[in-house]
């Protein structure tokens, strides 16, 4: 397959995650497994989260896509392309909002300033509805980046 086309479907695979990840938190998360997800919205001193299930069911997607895709070309960049939103889903909400892994990574970039707002307000909410801010690494709402612009000047 063309490099141009693999990288296309990286990328849209990557991008895609962003609106699946909403809608699951919104309406899967938010809605008829909120038991397994509310105890990310409570303080505790676990290590484990019960909300932790869903990056086991997020991973499984990119998993069989990566071993499916060593014989079926279009299969390999969308299972790399889940795993690449993963790391990044990782990385911005496990280390720099919720700061699980003490790594010591703190950026005070204004994109992931606006991230940690719109998550506290997320997690302002302690039941499942009303709620609102459900992306995850991209799908924020505006005011909160040019907010975060407005904090510099």
């Amino acid at each position: 397959m063309n490099t141009l086309i693999t990288l296309f479907i990286i990328f849209f695979s990557f991008a895609a995650m962003e609106g699946i990840a909403w809608f699951s938190h919104k309406y899967i998360m938010h809605g008829f497994l909120w038991k397994l997800h509310r105890d990310h919205h409570q303080k505790t001193n676990n290590w484990w989260e019960l909300n932790d299930i869903f990056v086991i069911v997020f991973a499984l997607p990119s998993f069989l896509a990566l071993v499916f895709g060593l014989k079926d070309p279009i299969l390999l960049p969308i299972g790399i392309g889940i795993l690449l939103y993963g790391l990044a889903y990782f990385f911005v909400h496990e280390i720099l909002i919720h700061n699980r892994f003490k790594w010591g990574v703190i950026s005070d970039n204004r994109y992931f300033r606006a991230v940690r707002r719109a998550h506290k307000v997320h997690h302002s909410y302690s039941d499942k509805n009303p709620s609102d801010n459900f992306g995850f690494v991209f799908l924020i709402p505006l005011h909160y980046l040019r907010n975060s612009f407005k904090d510099e000047s």
